[in-house]
């Protein structure tokens, strides 16, 4: 009897301690998430500032050269040129009508190339990392199309593609982008710590397995600063790929506007696409802190 009453008082006191422990846990959690989100907006307003801060300096330092080179005014605009041509003039809906379309063209080839280079970018990764006659076959092509100006084998590319085509925008934007892409998540796959591969092969997992638990997680962080390296690239190979191949876009548009002296619209567009760009890395390096953060690993503005 006096043992039943022992054990009851054991139980009876062993509960307060699970509902205390229980609820240490509770609050260690909500501090955890507590102290995420705070990180999150920290690096999301470190970010946002260092994109305002880059914007300010382009604009002073393209107004500085065109006041202090001593260029024809009417050759070079600056900044409050093209904020009048797009906003203030009495012509502004007519000049916007005619930008923004240019944009969105080039926008929709630098999707086109930077989705495709980024697919290729991470099979050949993953390739690789599975079979190293693979990436002893595969990546000499690879450095190969690095090292030679595409400038040069683009008539080549438009020859087997097609002048105009989607295939040639979605070729050149690939080739622009696929190297560092490459480089950068082949990076991140390697990376991954002995001690946790060990653990899949223990537990009999095999070369697929640790790169799929292990590998790939831990490899986001790499893949997210390819998707940024690749961003501007893939606009550069959508302009190079409107200029040579589709004469469309922003790329296409450049050249009739130099022949034409219309150098008010040579410059919105250098300014658009460029203020695009900064824009589109930052929106990445954003939504790469979101995804890091949930996942909790370490967040940084890079």
């Amino acid at each position: 009897m006096m043992i039943r009453r022992v054990a009851v008082d054991a139980g009876a006191s062993s509960e307060p301690t699970a509902q205390l422990a229980i609820a240490a846990d509770a609050a260690a959690q909500a501090r955890l998430q507590i102290d995420r989100r705070r990180a999150l907006r920290r690096t999301v307003g470190r970010s946002l500032g260092n994109a305002t801060i880059t914007l300010v300096v382009l604009l002073l330092l393209w107004q500085a050269v065109v006041s202090l080179t001593g260029i024809s005014p009417y050759i070079a605009k600056g900044p409050l040129d093209v904020w009048e041509f797009l906003v203030t003039s009495e012509d502004a809906a007519d000049h916007r009508a005619q930008m923004f379309p240019l944009v969105g063209q080039t926008l929709a080839d630098s999707s086109l190339g930077f989705v495709v280079g980024m697919l290729i970018a991470i099979i050949l990764a993953v390739a690789f990392s599975l079979s190293k006659a693979i990436e002893a076959g595969v990546m000499p092509l690879v450095l190969l199309l690095r090292t030679i100006p595409l400038v040069s084998i683009a008539p080549v590319i438009i020859l087997m593609t097609g002048r105009g085509t989607t295939a040639s925008v979605a070729v050149i934007g690939t080739i622009v982008v696929l190297f560092p892409a490459l480089a950068n998540v082949l990076f991140g796959l390697s990376r991954a710590g002995q001690q946790s591969l060990d653990v899949v092969h223990v537990f009999g997992g095999g070369r697929f397995t640790a790169l799929r638990k292990v590998n790939m997680p831990g490899a986001l962080p790499s893949v997210f600063a390819a998707a940024r390296v690749s961003v501007p690239g893939a606009v550069t190979g959508a302009l190079l790929a409107e200029w040579l191949s589709t004469g469309t876009g922003i790329g296409g548009s450049i050249l009739k506007f130099n022949a034409q002296a219309q150098f008010t619209q040579l410059w919105t567009s250098i300014a658009l696409i460029t203020i695009i760009t900064l824009l589109l890395y930052n929106i990445v390096q954003i939504v790469e802190n979101i995804v890091l953060n949930r996942m909790g690993m370490t967040v940084g503005a890079g």
